[in-house]
């Protein structure tokens, strides 16, 4: 399991977004953190609410959007937790930001059926509003 999440940020890291997306199972339920400006889709349910409503909004908004320090925990219950940090850049006013995330991932058959992220949204609204 821990090896099929640490592709998946490999993935991420050089832009292969389908591969990505090819992780996660049909129905997957992904939720973006409490006070996060994604998390006004939450749930997003399927691959397809995934790309859109995360991950082409961060690339639409960032000038560059890195995950750093991952490392992964193995859990119960078929899930990984993984602590990382997000460094990352806004394009609209090229406010840097270094924030502290965690992702807890939930799988079944090789697939990512729910994603729960935890990250400091006052460092990442902040580095917005600047």
């Amino acid at each position: 399991m821990k090896a099929q999440i640490e592709n998946l940020y490999n993935a991420f890291a050089t832009g292969d977004i389908p591969t990505v997306l090819a992780g996660l199972d049909e129905k997957v339920v992904w939720n973006e953190a409490e006070g996060n400006a994604y998390a006004d889709g939450n749930p997003y349910v399927g691959p397809e609410a995934v790309l859109y409503g995360v991950f082409a909004r961060i690339g639409e908004e960032h000038e560059y959007f890195n995950l750093k320090n991952i490392e992964l925990h193995e859990m119960s219950n078929d899930q990984i937790l993984a602590t990382l940090r997000y460094d990352a850049k806004y394009k609209h006013n090229g406010s840097a930001y270094d924030a502290q995330a965690a992702h807890l991932w939930t799988l079944k058959d090789g697939k990512v059926t729910a994603f729960q992220q935890y990250v400091d949204t006052k460092k990442l609204a902040d580095a917005k509003a600047e």
